[in-house]
């Protein structure tokens, strides 16, 4: 049969068959081109997404393809690990807030109203879990935030009692759950100095103290001092305080962390000394509290009628001993325990009108008359502790006007509460004396460097 075909078709179909076969062999296997992807990764989703190249004529691009499908495929791999091994968190919800500063006469129900919700989700609130119900307290110059969702439900309510303060609310999976979170401030010491020409106030004034931080340091020395009579012009203060910050701002001014007082040439030290159990208090450098067991005054006042056993009374025109002291005060104004002791007798005593009377140990009495109404809690049999507001000034009983008269005993004698000598509390105990010197030469070592830099600064600025 092959003899019928003429030699040139012969040919030409064994040329045919030696291009296909090559075009055969060439072409990349159905497994090559399985793994020729063009592969997506979304990091933001944290997938992986291929679709197959298209088939096309064999080129050298194609080729080249073919040759390198394994490095390919295995940076492929690498990017779905990666994928999967860093999975993006969903962006947090953006919250809207209302924030609201509370006035006089604003209602928790009529805040919430302001903000569109009804007395329904105030009651979920407020019955949430944790401190959610301390929603309920409001006062005037509080600011209070509602936070609402993109659907415009209730997420949060922060309240903002301070600004280290503050009530945060959030909505969990199980209803309203409310904290308190209390700021810590940044603490910054600050040194202040002065000299008196006219009072501890103006001076301190000048001095950039303000007027708590001008009290609390005439009452660190107050037991020793009083700063109505024995100050003099000339007497000078150093301090070291607390300057409290928030986000690199000061807000406020914290405690006497040391201080000095010359009156009339005496050194006056005192240190801020907190003990192993956390308890604070003032002492002397040697160790010694700079409290009494006694307050030298328990108001803070005038004296208006002094300790005389030969005064003559006011209202009787007669010479009669005048036992006390007498202070001058505006009614109402706050009388404080000299001491730790008990109520010994509380109500009206004669001529001494509404009068409290306080038993300090075995043998010391104190007594303080002439109030326009006692304190609270106080009554026969009560406790008290020093600076306690046993009472407030008024006229009661026989008087001429409103004052304290305040009158200290020893063993059932009268004595000048103003020259007497008051007992110590007590000093450092035994078992804080080495932990105490340490602390004190750091703390005067600081008080020296303030006071060299603040001389220095003088220098400069008078030149």
């Amino acid at each position: 049969m092959l003899k019928t075909f003429p030699k040139l078709h012969i040919t030409l179909a064994a040329a045919a068959t030696v291009v296909v076969t090559a075009a055969v062999l060439m072409s990349p296997s159905a497994d090559v081109e399985a793994k020729r992807m063009s592969y997506s990764v979304d990091l933001e989703q944290g997938t992986v997404s291929g679709a197959p190249v298209k088939s096309h004529a064999l080129s050298e691009q194609d080729s080249n393809q073919a040759d390198g499908h394994s490095s390919h495929t295995a940076a492929s791999a690498n990017e779905t690990t990666l994928a999967e091994a860093e999975p993006v968190t969903p962006a947090t919800p953006e919250i809207d807030w209302q924030e609201f500063s509370i006035k006089s006469g604003d209602t928790l129900s009529s805040l919430f109203k302001k903000a569109g919700f009804n007395d329904g989700v105030m009651l979920s609130v407020i019955h949430g879990e944790g401190e959610a119900n301390k929603l309920q307290r409001l006062y005037a110059g509080e600011d209070i935030r509602f936070g609402l969702n993109e659907q415009r439900d209730l997420v949060a309510v922060q309240l903002q009692r301070s600004l280290l303060e503050s009530l945060e609310i959030e909505k969990t999976e199980s209803g309203y759950k409310g904290q308190t979170v209390i700021r810590e401030p940044e603490i910054r010491p600050a040194f202040a100095s002065g000299v008196i020409d006219g009072s501890l106030y103006l001076a301190a004034r000048d001095a950039g103290l303000d007027d708590r931080l001008t009290m609390e340091l005439a009452g660190i020395f107050g037991w020793d001092i009083d700063f109505v009579y024995d100050v003099r012009k000339g007497d000078r203060f150093e301090v070291v305080y607390e300057e409290l910050y928030i986000d690199g701002e000061k807000f406020n001014t914290g405690r006497i962390l040391s201080a000095k007082f010359v009156n009339q040439g005496k050194d006056n030290i005192a240190l801020l000394y907190t003990d192993s159990n956390g308890e604070s208090d003032y002492y002397s450098p040697e160790g010694q509290s700079m409290r009494k067991a006694f307050l030298r005054v328990p108001i803070n006042a005038r004296v208006s009628s002094p300790f005389n056993l030969q005064r003559r009374h006011p209202v009787l025109d007669v010479v009669r001993p005048h036992q006390g002291t007498d202070y001058a005060a505006p009614p109402g104004t706050p009388i404080k325990a000299a001491g730790n002791g008990r109520v010994k007798f509380a109500g009206w005593k004669g001529g001494y009108g509404r009068t409290v009377v306080l038993q300090h140990g075995d043998n010391i009495t104190t007594l303080y008359a002439h109030m326009i109404r006692l304190g609270k809690g106080i009554k026969n049999g009560t406790r008290v502790k020093q600076g306690e507001t046993i009472g407030y000034v008024g006229s009661s009983g026989m008087v001429t006007g409103p004052h304290l008269h305040y009158e200290f005993r020893v063993n059932g004698v009268a004595k000048n509460s103003r020259t007497i000598k008051l007992p110590d509390a007590q000093p450092i105990p035994s078992s804080e004396v080495a932990r105490f010197k340490q602390f004190t030469g750091q703390r005067i070592a600081q008080f020296n460097v303030f006071r060299e830099s603040s001389q220095h600064l003088a220098l400069a600025s008078d030149n």
